[in-house]
């Protein structure tokens, strides 16, 4: 081993001056080591209103508000040795003086100053004692400093003990920091025993010695609530609460708290002399649920009656078996949605209320706000969760569904984001399959046809008003948009193409007079097939911009169904029924054909149904009712559909309606329960053309249809001419 080499110095050097201080000068000028902060902080609490809790950034003093406390516990851990009944507590009007009354048993009256004045002074150091049950003591005070360390730093400190056992009373008052004492001869008393302190703090060692009265009453009221049964009075105010701290719990939100549960947690150790002992941990955990709030969770916790305002162990135990089992409860769910759930889903808008008693707490300082890690606890923790969190499930499945649909909603706010990303692009590209309209100072004037494949805008290109009007073509059919993700919707090229055609954007309002077409109309075979990609049209629309409907901007081209050919012109008919009122007129037809879709439609056709005055307007009266409607129609919920498509009292619909149309004699009938109105995506299968009657005599009930164009045949007086 190397020998430590010599330093060369250069010059006389001094020595450290070494002093010895006692504790009245340690804790006075190191205050902070033993109560905390010595200066004003903003701390996250809240304080008690006549009728509930206001959470807010109170004005704290971390060391003062200690320094008081100290005794209150004193008194507290009196109680838990089952001597006390009653803590009387009183400010004075200048707020710096404190007297703080218990009727316990005191102590021996020749103790006074020895407690009071020296610090690793105390009944509580044997942190492995019994009680008659063989049961670990609870208490507050386990390093013999507070009420010492009370007594000097304030300017004055008269303690009055009336000891039960001798039945002996002496007061002592020390003065500056216990400086000067000054005390009475012992004598007996009557009445009550207990110990009464009176304190004013040092102003040189707080610099304010005000107390804050809110905050000192705060301190009470949390007492009063973590003991029930044990009665307390604040300046003549009487506190005392029989269900403890579920009764805060109500006082934060009387509809929505619930008692997770109270439990009692017994274990066996061994204390250093090899003996056994029996711990006795009590849990109490309630909640409530605030469904509105966007606020993360919060805590009102304490061990032994002690607010452990910066959390710790507890906090973080028991938060995390909370989510790990909601999470497990609704991983299906989650699953069937293709939704991941976060902790913010689970916890948003909770105040959790929680109390922990137990036998030699451990924080993390003397201040006492936050509790480090025990084994003990962490079974005990482990064990009360698991008993009591499966039953508070059980009994709350509405809130397992709200977790989902915030996981749902948050989801699909980050699917807006980067839609309203993606639109933002889309909108700068050019559309290939967009016949656009000329117009470029007023596009206010510019109507964009949707249609039904590119046959048909053939014929729009030939018929249209290439300044005011243009087109797109749809492959088959759409996506319905209310089973798919906005993702989906993203991917799909023919709503990213009309959104760009449009100057739309997923997640952004529309505003019409800002867009690039201000009338957007439905141009559709006039069969299922059309009707089908209509509704489909108005669900996606509907979905994402309802405001369109409001602003008039969605609307239906009636494409006629008939092309008739008399002796003087060319009428054109929207309908069978009309066909036949026709028939049975004077008219003298010479032919009549019908238009399969509209690419068997003449050029005059196509004109007549682009150069009407107005479309038919597709108008939403109520919009919640529209929702609903549409929900039920295009939603994951088929059974919801059976319901509407069976029920014949509200919707006017037979049986006859629901089923399928006989095809000859072979034909065949298909039930309502075979039918799956308005649920297919894009390319699929046309429903029963009972099922679209169904849903449009449905529908009518919220969204109605209105045009001006009343005429049921339209003439031409230019001989139609086949394309």
């Amino acid at each position: 081993m190397s020998s430590v080499g010599p330093v060369v110095r250069k010059g006389s050097t001094k020595d450290a001056l070494i002093e010895s201080k006692d504790q009245r000068w340690h804790v006075r000028n190191r205050v902070t080591l033993v109560f905390g902060s010595n200066d004003v902080e903003d701390l996250e609490a809240y304080i008690y209103k006549p009728n509930g809790i206001e959470f807010k950034t109170i004005k704290f003093h971390q060391a003062k508000s200690k320094a008081v406390e100290e005794i209150l516990d004193n008194s507290i851990d009196e109680y838990y040795r089952g001597h006390v009944t009653e803590i009387h507590t009183k400010l004075s009007t200048d707020k710096k003086t404190v007297t703080v009354t218990d009727n316990g048993i005191g102590f021996p009256v020749d103790k006074v100053a020895q407690v009071y004045t020296e610090f690793r002074t105390g009944s509580k150091f044997k942190d492995e004692e019994t009680d008659e049950k063989g049961f670990l003591y609870r208490t507050l005070g386990q390093n013999g400093l507070g009420a010492a360390a009370t007594c000097l730093t304030s300017d004055i400190f008269v303690a009055t003990v009336k000891h039960y056992n001798s039945k002996m009373e002496q007061t002592y008052e020390f003065i500056n920091g216990a400086l000067t004492t000054k005390k009475t001869k012992p004598k007996p008393f009557k009445g009550a025993s207990g110990v009464s302190v009176t304190l004013t703090l040092s102003k040189e060692v707080y610099k304010n010695n005000e107390i804050s009265e809110d905050l000192l009453r705060k301190r009470i009221i949390d007492l009063a609530y973590n003991n029930p049964g044990l009665t307390f009075y604040f300046n003549g105010e009487k506190y005392h609460f029989k269900k403890g701290l579920f009764e805060l719990a109500l006082r934060i939100d009387p509809k929505s708290a619930q008692l997770i549960g109270e439990d009692i947690y017994i274990y066996e150790a061994e204390n250093a002399k090899g003996k056994k002992v029996k711990g006795k941990i009590d849990f109490h955990l309630s909640l409530t649920l605030d469904q509105r709030s966007e606020e993360r969770e919060k805590f009102i916790s304490f061990v032994n009656s002690t607010p452990t305002f910066d959390g710790g162990f507890h906090h973080d135990r028991v938060k995390r078996i909370f989510i790990n089992t909601v999470k497990e409860k609704i991983e299906r769910a989650a699953k069937k949605e293709k939704i991941s759930v976060v902790d913010n889903d689970v916890l948003t808008g909770i105040t959790f209320v929680m109390g922990i008693t137990m036998p030699n707490p451990r924080f993390e300082s003397q201040t006492k706000r936050k509790l480090v890690r025990d084994l003990n606890l962490e079974k005990g923790i482990e064990h009360f969760m698991a008993d009591n969190i499966e039953k508070f499930l059980r009994k709350n499945k509405e809130f397992l569904e709200l977790v989902v649909e915030r996981a749902k909603s948050r989801h699909r706010f980050q699917e807006l984001k980067d839609a309203s990303l993606k639109g933002k692009k889309a909108k700068r590209m050019r559309v290939e399959k967009l016949l656009d309209a000329n117009e470029r100072k007023d596009r206010n004037l510019c109507t964009l046809f949707i249609c039904e494949g590119d046959s048909a805008i053939g014929g729009l290109r030939s018929a249209r008003n290439k300044l005011y009007q243009g087109g797109i073509a749809l492959k088959g059919k759409p996506m319905n948009v209310m089973q798919a993700s906005i993702n989906d919707v993203l991917n799909n090229q023919e709503f990213m193409d009309i959104m760009s055609s449009i100057g739309l954007t997923i997640g952004v309002k529309a505003v019409v007079d800002d867009l690039r077409y201000s009338k957007i109309v439905f141009l559709a075979d006039s069969d299922v097939d059309g009707g089908h990609i209509n509704t489909l049209l108005v669900n996606f629309f509907f979905t994402f911009w309802p405001e369109m409907f409001e602003q008039r901007a969605i609307q239906f081209a009636k494409a006629p169904l008939f092309e008739v050919i008399t002796d003087k012109e060319t009428l054109f008919v929207e309908s069978e029924e009309q066909l036949e009122k026709l028939k049975k007129s004077a008219v003298k037809i010479k032919e009549i054909q019908r238009n399969k879709g509209l690419g068997e439609m003449s050029p005059e056709a196509f004109k007549h149904t682009l150069n009407r005055e107005e479309f038919t307007i597709i108008q939403v009266e109520d919009m919640s009712s529209a929702k609903n409607t549409l929900d039920i129609c295009f939603g994951k919920d088929t059974n919801l559909r059976k319901e509407l498509l069976l029920d014949t009292e509200s919707t006017g619909i037979t049986a006859s309606d629901l089923a399928e149309p006989k095809k000859g004699a072979k034909g065949t009938r298909k039930s309502s329960a075979s039918m799956k109105a308005a649920q297919s995506k894009g390319g699929s299968k046309a429903p029963a053309k009972a099922v679209v009657k169904a849903i449009v005599k449905v529908a009518k009930a919220t969204i109605k249809t209105k045009a001006k164009a009343k005429a049921p045949v339209v003439k031409t007086t230019k001989k139609a001419k086949k394309k």
